[in-house]
């Protein structure tokens, strides 16, 4: 008996997978091919005619698409299901789109809050009646957004329904666990509403964000969809466009804007107040956010002063970077304030990514294999400071990436001193190698570094002292409270 063949499917459609597996991509029981793909794009419709818009694909490398079946794993490989084969076609080199039917395997994919991750059709059935109004809590729930769920299904006698989206950090930058913790808190103020976990990452369009989310909520059972705006629906749930609601000073309830005399509003709280107010360790006032949800985001997102923090040095060698953060990582260290980790470019090598190349590829994973380490001292509510080269954007991107997701915070600082400068120090003679044709790779000379468009610091080691950059970065984290003064 010839083996099936494992795969481990990207972010995306490992959410589409457990979508499928759920029933929540109802009609859809797999992966579309081709010419559902094609109908779909040119008319909004299936091949068979049914309504459908979102494409929902999966991608494996060629060596594996001739396979019957395949077994689909988490990134851990634990198998979560087999998809059986059905059409191949290729996609870009080494990469082959398939097609087929899913159906559960193993026991793999039990993510924190599993019990929340629940089949559409159980939903469907526990509602009680035939109007449901659903809700995509993707950020914090406070007061204000409190009111307009249960105003919503007060005002049409119906069930309520808070779809929580997972996959990846939300707008309040909370991992999808913590954002879980803040919507429970708010649990016993939603009249016994139903409460459920659904994989909806990003994908990159909006507009297949929205009828996404849209087909989602019916087929959990959603009648009236409750929005801040307008939003496509692909034949989902009617949409009801959320009010504005304002803090009657009068008795402490939150009504309609319109209902509330002016003299007696108080408007809600902004997304940057309250950003400000957890960075300086501030309690959320109880009038907009219930005690134990504030508890919840504090845990969540602590002050700065014990949030974890990534400085990530980046700059053509000899620039001085190194020299930098180590002198920064010192006095941190020196002032016991803060627990910090220096991820050195050349420890780092030697360490962790021995065997490595200088090709672009293995620079990538090398980033990444710091970006990881960092991400993991954050989260754990250290100050982690790193000094490769990173030259490239896209790799710096995914560093800062997965120290948000993390819960920490990313501080990049581009040490700018410029290539001539560079060169004339070279302390470890790796430009004059590279001028002689000895090395090949090197940044600045025969390969690339991409400036930073997005670095919160800039230093130039030619124009000032390597104390003054020092000074610098220590009270940029001084005056941004990771570090008392």
């Amino acid at each position: 008996m010839t083996e099936v063949p494992t795969h481990t499917p990207s972010a995306v459609e490992l959410a589409d997978l457990e979508l499928l597996l759920a029933g929540a991509l109802a009609p859809l029981t797999g992966f579309l091919g081709q010419s559902d793909l094609s109908s779909m794009s040119r008319t909004g419709k299936l091949a068979d005619g049914t309504t459908w818009s979102v494409p929902v694909t999966l991608t494996v490398p060629s060596g594996l698409a001739e396979h019957a079946e395949l077994i689909l794993t988490d990134p851990e490989g634990a198998p979560l299901a087999t998809v059986t084969v059905t059409e191949r076609w290729p996609v870009r080199e080494g990469r082959v789109g398939i097609a087929g039917p899913v159906r559960r395997t193993g026991d793999g994919g039990r993510p924190p809050f599993a019990r929340l991750h629940r089949p559409a059709a159980d939903v469907r059935g526990s509602l009680g009646g035939d109007r449901v109004v659903g809700f995509f809590a993707d950020r914090v729930m406070h007061r204000p957004q409190i009111a307009q769920v249960v105003q919503a299904a007060r005002s049409l006698a119906a069930d309520a329904v808070v779809l929580i989206p997972v996959g990846t950090a939300g707008p309040d930058g909370l991992a999808p666990e913590a954002l879980i913790r803040c919507i429970l808190a708010a649990n016993d103020r939603l009249n016994g509403a139903t409460i459920v976990a659904v994989p909806l990452p990003h994908r990159g369009n909006e507009i297949h964000d929205a009828l996404l989310r849209s087909r989602v909520a019916a087929a959990y059972g959603v009648t009236h969809l409750l929005a801040a705006g307008d939003m496509l629906t692909g034949g989902g749930p009617r949409v009801i466009v959320s009010r504005e609601f304002a803090y009657d000073a009068r008795d402490g309830q939150w009504r309609w804007r319109d209902d509330v005399p002016d003299r007696f509003q108080r408007d809600p709280l902004t997304s940057d107040e309250i950003n400000d107010m957890l960075d300086d360790g501030v309690t959320l006032p109880e009038w907009h956010t219930p005690p134990a949800v504030a508890r919840e985001l504090a845990r969540a997102r602590p002050s700065r002063r014990h949030r974890g923090l990534v400085v990530f040095f980046t700059g053509l060698s000899g620039s001085g970077k190194s020299t930098i953060a180590h002198a920064v990582a010192d006095e941190i260290r020196e002032s016991g304030t803060r627990s910090v980790t220096l991820l050195d470019g050349d420890v780092v090598r030697r360490e962790l990514s021995a065997g490595l190349t200088f090709s672009k590829a293995d620079r990538d994973l090398n980033i990444r294999r710091i970006g990881w380490v960092a991400a993991e001292v954050g989260r754990h509510g250290g100050i982690a400071i790193c000094c490769p080269i990173a030259p490239y954007a896209g790799a710096r991107a995914t560093a800062r990436a997965m120290a948000r997701s993390a819960g920490a915070d990313f501080l990049l600082v581009h040490v700018s001193t410029p290539l001539e400068v560079c060169e004339a120090r070279d302390r470890k003679g790796l430009y004059a190698k590279a001028r002689a044709g000895l090395i090949t790779g090197m940044t600045g000379i025969d390969d690339p570094y991409e400036v930073p468009t997005d670095a919160e610091l800039r230093i130039d080691t030619s124009t000032g002292t390597i104390d003054d950059g020092v000074k610098v970065v220590l009270n940029s984290l001084i005056h941004g409270g990771w570090l008392p003064a």
